[in-house]
């Protein structure tokens, strides 16, 4: 066999095999208890956002652009958690669990494309709010039908477009020493280090590319709602501004629930060499069901029209 052609058939034959989830390293005998948490708290993610994508799908007055887009919030919240939670309970519960190269590229594509996703829809939402607070009489002018579509389309597409390579970076990638993970699902760069090669491009591009577009969606959120207070600020009536700061202030929790964590992870993954490897997987863990979990939470406890529709729907399920 030539020894391009053995090359070509070794790096093929690196990337057919299984590889091992560990868990929470050091919390092994605490996987039972930690599961029952864990499974609550998804099961609360799962049933909240279920009942907020009814709701807005029933109820007529609630088909409005805000609206709109915490529907596709609350579908990408849903994808984070159930791409990761029933593997990791499946851990909790059986033991290390194995899982095919095809299945773990397919869990870190849908992970870090939710991130980027769910990063891009508080940024549209934002826009929403700072139309409806700036610009109350062009509301339904400038967010039409067709336009709102649009940015689903292309918040989407540009997700997509961010997380696909990542898929290819490590397709190409041998994988001939070590595949036992030491976490609960397969994320990019802790997949890449177990590869028997040059890492260096999956480094640079899964840290400063997804995080430069998250930082850019931050920036451009900041200045939305510095334009909002300002705005806010202005209005002549205490009654308004109190409404304004209130339609806003479940926005702003969202985002505080989202960028907080997610940052303290990805930074501690790359810089925290001092931070153990416990403590990081359970924060990793946490982060892809807290906050799932709390949005819709958040919105039902502070959004009005959401408020009087769920009291709504379960004092007549009562009288049923």
């Amino acid at each position: 066999m030539p020894s391009t052609t053995r090359a070509m058939h070794n790096l093929s034959s690196s990337n057919t095999g299984d590889f091992t989830l560990l868990g929470i390293p050091g919390l092994e005998q605490y996987h039972v208890w930690i599961s029952i948490p864990f499974c609550f708290v998804y099961l609360v993610a799962t049933v909240g956002n279920g009942i907020l994508l009814y709701l807005i799908a029933v109820e007529r007055s609630l088909h409005a652009p805000m609206f709109f887009f915490l529907s596709m919030l609350a579908m990408t919240d849903l994808i984070l958690s159930t791409t990761c939670v029933p593997k990791t309970l499946t851990i909790f519960w059986r033991g290390p669990q194995k899982i095919g190269f095809p299945g773990c590229l397919t869990q870190l594509f849908f992970l870090h494309y939710s991130f980027v996703l769910d990063s891009a829809i508080l940024l549209a939402m934002a826009f929403d709010r700072y139309v409806a607070i700036c610009s109350p009489l062009r509301y339904t002018t400038i967010l039409t039908p067709k336009t709102i579509i649009k940015i689903a389309v292309g918040i989407s597409f540009r997700s997509f477009c961010i997380i696909l390579p990542v898929v290819f970076l490590l397709t190409r990638l041998p994988f001939c020493r070590t595949r036992i993970i030491p976490h609960t699902y397969c994320e990019h760069i802790g997949v890449a280090r177990l590869a028997c090669a040059d890492i260096s491009i999956n480094i640079w591009y899964g840290f400063c590319v997804p995080i430069m577009t998250v930082i850019s969606d931050v920036i451009l959120i900041a200045v939305s709602y510095t334009l909002i207070l300002c705005a806010v600020f202005r209005l002549p009536s205490r009654d308004a501004r109190q409404k304004a700061l209130g339609t806003c202030g479940s926005h702003v929790c969202v985002i505080l629930m989202f960028y907080t964590p997610a940052f303290f992870s990805i930074l501690a993954h790359r810089f925290g060499h001092n931070i153990s490897l416990t403590f990081h997987i359970m924060f990793a863990n946490l982060y892809v069901v807290i906050p799932p979990a709390l949005n819709p939470v958040v919105y039902g406890v502070k959004t009005k029209q959401i408020r009087d529709k769920v009291i709504l729907l379960f004092s007549a399920k009562r009288s049923e």
